[in-house]
């Protein structure tokens, strides 16, 4: 009888808690990188449009960058399953559990998905200096150049290097992969001629791609891009290499156990967010497209990362590389 009323206790507590939440606390967003990335900007966007259908309350972010993103996500995996601490991540939570051998965390199983928050097209860019005119054109440079093919990207389990296996896995030929610290350091010597070819985030790649300063050549979406500068460029897909298409996607997570009723509350308020005005405008900024499909909800969320795992699990396993 104690134990039943132990236990009817917790229960009250829980719902009293829910409830409450956020009850005037800040809520985190923890971000496995670097500040002033790709994701770290996704993020601080997302962190004001949450702000108001949250109540109100200060939504800050916490940058815990490497390993692939394993060592933010397993800070969140560990914290405490009250709301108060989420996960911002992108396409890495289904390359993790390949990428990293020893990833202290189930993705499957230690989180609870709350919903997708956007998708960023990939573009495939080249030195100024490569001849190819077009896409046609570089397929038969890529042809006659065999073995001798730098394809950098900006480090291991980064979303270039992803694209860039999965590239030369579609066109069944190897290039020699050159890893930097970074987007810029990659594009920079990009554009001097180091190396030849980078597949990157629309984000870091539309200001090089404006300025003429690097060859664009197609797009990784399944359909072609509107924005302006990059309408032109056919997708991979229609330029002959068929199924190719690599987003870099974001998704919210919180620590497993999170009260289903804490949940639901982030996951609204998420819904809300993702229909903000300056929310929408400024992710358009970056290149991105802000989710409204099924994966806005957490079965639709974990379904689709669930798929995405599917997918790149071989490709990496094929590869051999690792980030542990």
């Amino acid at each position: 009888m104690k134990k039943m009323f132990a236990l009817a206790a917790v229960a009250l507590a829980v719902c009293a808690h829910a409830q409450d939440f956020p009850a005037g606390k800040p809520v985190t967003i923890v971000v496995p990188f670097a500040a002033g990335g790709p994701t770290d900007r996704v993020a601080r966007d997302l962190a004001e449009a949450l702000r108001k259908p949250l109540g109100g309350v200060s939504v800050i972010i916490d940058n815990v960058p490497g390993a692939g993103s394993s060592i933010g996500a397993a800070k969140v995996a560990r914290a405490n399953p009250d709301g108060y601490t989420l996960l911002l991540n992108h396409i890495a939570m289904a390359t993790v559990p390949t990428l990293v051998r020893n990833v202290p965390f189930k993705v499957e199983t230690d989180f609870e998905y709350l919903g997708i928050v956007n998708d960023v097209p990939m573009t495939l860019i080249a030195k100024p200096s490569l001849p190819a005119t077009n896409y046609k054109e570089l397929t038969a440079w890529i042809a006659a150049n065999k073995g001798k093919i730098n394809l950098g990207n900006a480090g291991i389990g980064s979303a270039s290097h992803l694209c860039g296996l999965l590239y030369q896995s579609a066109m069944k030929t190897e290039m020699t992969p050159v890893p930097y610290k970074g987007t810029a350091p990659a594009i920079t010597d990009l554009i001097g001629g180091q190396i030849d070819l980078l597949c990157d985030q629309s984000t870091n790649t539309s200001p090089q791609i404006e300025a003429k300063k690097v060859k664009a050549y197609a797009v990784t979406t399944p359909k072609r891009l509107t924005t302006p500068l990059l309408k032109d460029l056919p997708t991979l897909d229609e330029a002959g290499l068929k199924n190719f298409q690599v987003t870099i996607w974001h998704g919210l997570y919180a620590p497993k156990g999170t009260p289903a009723p804490v949940l639901k509350k982030i996951s609204d308020a998420l819904k809300l967010a993702l229909k903000d005005a300056d929310f929408i405008k400024r992710e358009e900024a970056l290149g991105a497209v802000v989710a409204t499909d099924g994966r806005i909800e957490p079965e639709g969320h974990k379904k689709f990362v669930a798929a995405e795992i599917a997918k790149w699990s071989p490709i990496i396993k094929a590869a051999g590389v690792y980030a542990d």
